[in-house]
């Protein structure tokens, strides 16, 4: 048999079995976060959120072109592109595993036998197919994001060293490091997680070099390698791009030269000394630095990519993050100044005193003709410090989930101790294991699972095992077992990589040795690098996923720790055959198996049709304001890509507070004329008017919205107050605002039909609801200023509350949108969203919108199924007003569009909630037959989730999920109220019965 052609074909059948699986399950069109942005910006070669990912926008460019000018395929050919670098990244893995098998199994210059080859090709396909298989890899592989080609890169660099290895000998085996180092340069410009292979890569070359290593050698090889990494992250990536700042500052503002002149000059400087450097490392025989600058060379050739991103920001499109059209702009666009700084070995805890401000550096802008300051970069300096802080946010939400999830008073200050079982207990234990576990034990479905209890959570469908963790498992409620994300593995897949690492290190301390390092480097020090609050918009395991590859190598060598095992009882060939198909069927398989489904997007194209709907709502020209990702992105691509609704502006209010954004926004883009701010680019320039704090003047009537403009944009020293330094800044004098409003321009512009002229109110006002005023807020204020309502202004309804200004009274919920009406206040409206306009929603969800294909889709993903929630309280809005207003038909008919769209299958608590109210109407309709029906089904599901809840309580002794437990009773108590209230006195008896029954159950448990 002929080892290293089968071991070639074994490689790409892997590939093929990636590819298929990815492109079968992979999404037809955008997905949800980031995958909008990045699918927009390569379309059209734009500019993404720091620190950018030049080399994924020029790969998504390409596959993109294989659309052939149909634009609603740009996304399903970009989506291709992450299937494709998935399954290379499978089939690397497959070799790498190969590699270090044959490497441990086969001595040098021994013909292979028939029976090893087996184990060894059987231990590539079980390790390279559990990770195509494996959740976190899976998810990212069938959608635009970079992380399908960041793993790509990763598997080369670490299959590239493992080549220089196996060559290390030969004459022209340094080309290998070479190209290791090409391909590390070439990741930066997709992502920096792969920079974390550069200790392993080390310690392979250190282990080759040095035949018989000891711990001391270990340990500075070790630091040398932190040393590297470092190097290559701030000194690379950062410090030269500072330094060529620096020279540029100094030709420009010194000497006098023009913008650039430093830059070409540092670059020759660079240039020059690394041509010296390999120059005279040839001439002296200087293998090391040779190496070195050979390196350095290499990765700044790969590094080069960004380029694209200072070409592109040139041009000024649509997208253009941070505006990296100078030196200094980028120097922080690629140091993610926009992130800010997180202490790591030495800081604050969450609670400790504020003593005074220091100032940590200067930031400087592009002007005229020079560079100017834009301002400082400042910290606060705290009483109190304390080693690792891990619970550092004073942010109000971090403080709140701190305290409770440690137990702590409002008087506790954490200690090194409390930060480091916290580290251990959340950081590592909740939000790195429960990943790791997720992919190689089990998971029970796919709800957000960050804040602990009983969501989230990872199981292996070995009850009394899972009981031990989660409690009694006898009654598994349906949010559990109809959940896709239901996947039972049963520890196999842990099983066997557990074996393999055993086996590993038994045969081969050293290569085990780097693998480990891999692992911890890519998982746990992730962990502890990133030092990361609590609360985060959305799991985030896929910033793991090589702490995952590394573990899958593991399960592969578990092939051959199980033959070892089968030879005490079998021949070697067979015992090989056995162990190749038991762990076939305990880890790819059975993964493969289970986690198809709830993987499976080819039939649900929720993001394309929500990021439609939001744009078809508008009326023409209008202004969209947006702030989250998934209400900004998707409708971004819809626009940039499917050039839907172009004369929509689309604004982004986390981004609206950068002046960069604010002069795009000043502009024309596709065809909605430039917004109408009258700002001044010098008003709000970097460093100017960043934020101003309301202090209270006392002032009790309303203040006509241009005059607080004035004073916000005064440059006259009696607007400002005066600081403890010296230094005087614009204020907001009073949060009581007015807008005044003209009957006959918002009737002219066609804000307000006619036939509502009565309700027009002469002023709009209102209190603004926050303590300052970013340069955002102020070019909103001017927007709403000088609009003079002939551009029609929205907000998304998926925001949070303190982005609508105060302005909730006016604000009118058309579907997902609100729109901004001048009317009098409805004083009987006491909740916002019953505050609806009826006209515009009726249409919209009758006759407009697309719904994703929710009602039969394979499968929701997280997203998906909260606006299955969020479309079905729609429908209750709607529902709602046209009942009020005795519209019986509209109403008749509303219903049954909700039945035809919105899925019989309950995705989340929300939608228990938005279905009660939806009978509570059915009800009203007289719709009894659907209303009882409906009410049947959510008492079943209600009472299937609380019977599960009564049983975990009782199997712990203690309340299970206290919050979960009085929701479901509340609304349980509720239907018994409705259905006695509107006479169906049988179905109300026999809910009442299971609201007592349950009741039982949890009152030995229950305070209050």
């Amino acid at each position: 048999m002929n080892y290293s052609r089968i071991n070639t074909i074994g490689g790409w059948l892997c590939f093929v079995i990636a590819a298929f699986t990815y492109i079968l399950t992979l999404d037809q069109s955008v997905s949800f976060w980031d995958c909008g942005e990045f699918i927009s910006s390569a379309f059209r070669m734009e500019v993404v959120h720091q620190p950018g990912a030049p080399i994924v926008s020029m790969i998504q460019k390409l596959f993109s072109i294989f659309a052939f000018h149909d634009k609603t395929k740009v996304a399903y050919f970009i989506n291709i592109s992450s299937a494709l670098a998935s399954a290379g990244t499978i089939l690397f893995l497959f070799w790498t595993i190969t590699a270090l098998a044959r490497k441990t199994v086969v001595k040098k210059d021994e013909e292979i036998s028939s029976q090893k080859i087996i184990g060894i090709i059987g231990a590539g396909f079980v390790g390279a197919l559990a990770y195509a298989f494996s959740d976190s890899f899976w998810f990212s592989a069938v959608e635009a994001e970079v992380y399908a080609i960041s793993s790509l890169c990763s598997a080369i660099v670490f299959w590239g060293i493992l080549k220089w290895e196996s060559q290390a000998d030969e004459p022209k085996s340094d080309r290998w490091l070479l190209f290791v180092a090409y391909m590390m340069g070439i990741s930066i410009g997709v992502h920096i997680l792969n920079l974390l292979t550069i200790p392993a890569l080390i310690f392979v070359y250190y282990f080759k070099k040095n035949q018989s290593p000891n711990w001391k050698g270990i340990l500075k090889v070790f630091l040398v390698s932190i040393a590297v990494l470092a190097a290559v992250q701030f000194g690379i990536i950062q410090y030269v791009i500072s330094f060529a700042a620096s020279f540029d500052y100094f030709f420009v503002n010194t000497l006098g030269l023009g913008f650039g002149t430093g830059i070409l000059f540092f670059a020759v400087f660079l240039i020059g000394g690394l041509v010296y450097g390999i120059r005279y490392s040839i001439l002296k025989n200087k293998r090391v630095l040779n190496l070195v600058m050979l390196f350095t060379v290499l990765l700044l050739f790969g590094y080069s990519s960004f380029a694209l991103l200072i070409i592109r920001a040139q041009a000024k499109p649509n997208l253009n993050n941070y505006n990296v059209d100078n030196v200094f702009s980028f120097s922080r666009y690629v140091s993610r100044d926009q992130y800010g700084d997180r202490p790591l070995l030495y800081g604050e805890n969450y609670n400790s005193e504020k003593v005074g401000i220091k100032e940590t550096g200067k930031i400087i802008r592009k002007g005229d003709k020079k560079y100017e300051p834009a301002g400082t970069k400042s910290e606060y300096v705290f009483a109190d410090k304390t080693l690792l802080p891990r619970m550092y946010s004073d942010k109000p939400e971090h403080v709140n989930f701190y305290k409770s999830y440690m137990g702590f008073d409002d008087e506790h200050k954490p200690t090194l101790l409390d930060n480091l079982k916290y580290m251990f207990s959340f950081q590592t234990g909740q939000m790195y294991m429960r990943y790791f576990m997720w992919n190689f034990v089990g998971r029970q479905d796919n709800e957000d699972g960050q804040l602990g209890g009983k969501d989230g959570n990872w199981l292996s469908g070995v009850k009394p095992l899972d009981a031990i963790r989660l409690g009694n498992q006898k009654n598994l409620p349906p949010s559990i077992v109809e959940n896709k994300a239901y996947n039972r593995f049963f520890f196999l897949p842990l099983i066997i990589g557990l074996i393999g690492a055993v086996w590993h290190f038994k045969r081969n301390q050293k290569d085990a040795g780097v693998i480990g390092l891999l692992f911890v480097f890519t998982g746990v020090a992730i962990v502890v690098y990133l030092n990361s609050v609590p609360v985060e918009p959305r799991e985030r395991d896929y910033a793991y996923v090589g702490s995952f590859y590394a573990f899958a190598i593991w399960i592969g060598l578990g092939v051959l720790g199980l033959k070892d095992l089968f030879s005490q009882k079998l021949t070697p060939l067979r015992a090989s055959i056995f162990a190749t198909v038991i762990a076939l069927f305990g880890a790819p398989i059975i993964m493969a198996n289970q986690g198809w489904d709830d993987h499976d997007r080819s039939d649900s194209h929720m993001a394309r049709d929500m990021s439609i709907n939001y744009l078809k709502s508008c009326a023409p020209n209008a202004i969209l304001f947006t702030y989250g990702d998934n209400d900004t992105y998707p409708v971004w691509y819809a626009q940039e890509v499917e050039n839907i609704r172009p004369d929509v502006r689309v604004v982004n209010l986390s981004l609206f507070t950068a002046d960069w954004y604010i002069d795009g926004m000043r502009k024309k883009q596709n065809e909605s004329a430039p917004l109408p701010i009258t700002l001044k680019h010098e008003q709000y320039v970097e460093g100017t008017r960043d934020i101003m704090y309301f202090q209270d003047y006392k002032i009790a009537q309303h203040i006509e919205l241009q005059e607080i403009l004035d004073v916000l944009l005064s440059d006259h020293d009696e607007d400002k107050v005066t600081m403890t330094d010296g230094s005087k800044y614009n204020v907001l004098p009073t949060k009581n605002l007015k807008l005044a409003v003209s009957p006959q321009q918002v009737l002219d512009t066609g804000t307000v039909p006619k036939e509502d002229a009565g309700k027009i109110a002469s002023s709009m006002e209102w209190t603004y609801n926050s303590n300052f005023v970013t340069k955002g807020t102020l070019a909103l204020f001017d927007i709403l200023t000088h609009n003079n309502w002939e551009r029609p202004i929205y907000f998304s309804g998926a925001m949070p509350d303190e982005q609508y200004l105060g302005l909730n009274k006016y604000l009118y919920s058309e579907g997902l949108n609100k729109r901004l009406l001048p009317l009098k206040p409805d004083t009987a409206i006491t909740q916002d969203f019953d505050r609806v306009n009826l006209k515009p929603m009726y249409n919209n969800l009758m006759n407009v919108y697309g719904f994703g294909n929710i009602k039969y889709a394979n499968h929701l993903d997280r997203q998906s199924a909260d606006d299955v929630a969020m479309i079905s309280n729609m429908f209750n809005g709607l529902l709602t007003g046209l009942i009020n207003e005795g519209k019986i038909v509209e109403s008749k008919k509303a219903v049954n569009k909700y039945f035809e769209v919105i899925p019989a299958k309950f995705y989340s608590r929300r939608q228990v909630m938005s279905t009660y109210y939806f009978t509570e109407n059915l009800y009203r309709l007289n719709d009894l037959n659907r209303a009882n029906a409906m009410i049947k089904k959510t008492a079943d599901y209600v009472g299937k989730e609380l019977t599960h809840l009564a049983d975990v309580s009782e199997s712990k002794n203690q309340l299970s999920s206290e919050q979960d437990v009085r929701l479901y009773l509340g609304y349980l108590g509720q239907m018994v109220k409705l259905t006695n209230a509107f006479k169906q006195a049988s179905l109300s008896k026999n809910l009442e019965k299971q609201y007592n029954d349950l009741i039982v159950r949890f009152t030995p448990f229950a305070a209050g």
